[in-house]
């Protein structure tokens, strides 16, 4: 199956999420002209809260592109919310089911489609005391490695203050400032001529990771640690 989205509910988002995110967040934006302008590309980007696709999605939307996400599965059995995701083009991932590939096949057919592809190579808000990115899983290396793609590293900071991870409590006052920062294309080359296994994949999604947390620690004015954090749902096979 192709590809397939609704432009009228795509716009229908706009009109609706677009003044309710200026009216949420500061924007302190920066390196969206090195975010395509048409055409298949992976946006990789740190994870800190469950309110940052908003924020995150809002920034790609004004560099010009639809933000299309890879989001948990669980999303898509929401009642209303579930059929809007599907309406406007977004990729329900299975987490540790049988199931995963075929986010994985939706990814490489929206790449194909010249989708603006954004994904969390961590898999989920990371645990790192200090909110730094955390060691990745392999699924944006591969689709990058195997599609030829580029790959625009992003890190922000500030959704966490509009929404703590696993917290409910929306904390909109005083107004929050979404700071973002796009990075130049990776230059993956260096990898695209090893076998596609576990080990290219892994050296591939450090190398992703770290270009993020450098970003981030522009973003902050520190230092990113030396090793990256890692999480225990990080280091399982993936299929």
């Amino acid at each position: 199956m192709s590809y397939r989205y609704s432009r009228g509910w795509r716009l229908f988002t706009l009109v609706l999420l677009r003044p309710l995110l200026f009216l949420l967040l500061r924007r302190d934006w920066h390196g969206r002209h090195r975010i395509p302008a048409s055409g298949g590309v992976i946006l990789v980007a740190n994870h800190l809260s469950e309110a940052d696709p908003l924020a995150l999605g809002h920034y790609v939307y004004e560099a010009g592109r639809f933000p299309v996400f890879l989001a948990k599965d669980v999303l898509f059995r929401v009642p209303l919310l579930g059929r809007l995701l599907e309406l406007i083009g977004q990729i329900p991932v299975a987490r540790a089911t049988g199931e995963a590939a075929a986010a994985y096949d939706g990814a490489r057919e929206a790449l194909a489609a010249g989708e603006c592809l954004v994904f969390y190579p961590e898999g989920t808000c990371t645990r790192d005391p200090d909110l730094w990115p955390m060691t990745a899983r392999t699924g944006a290396a591969r689709l990058a490695l195997e599609t030829g793609a580029p790959v625009v590293p992003i890190a922000h900071w500030g959704a966490q203050d509009l929404l703590r991870y696993r917290s409910s409590r929306l904390r909109p006052l005083p107004r929050k400032t979404m700071s973002v920062l796009a990075g130049e294309p990776l230059d993956l080359t260096v990898h695209t001529g090893r076998p596609p296994d576990a080990d290219t994949l892994r050296a591939a999604s450090d190398d992703i990771m770290r270009a993020i947390a450098e970003l981030l620690g522009e973003l902050r004015g520190q230092k990113p640690p030396p090793e990256l954090h890692v999480h225990h749902r990080e280091v399982r096979p993936e299929p």
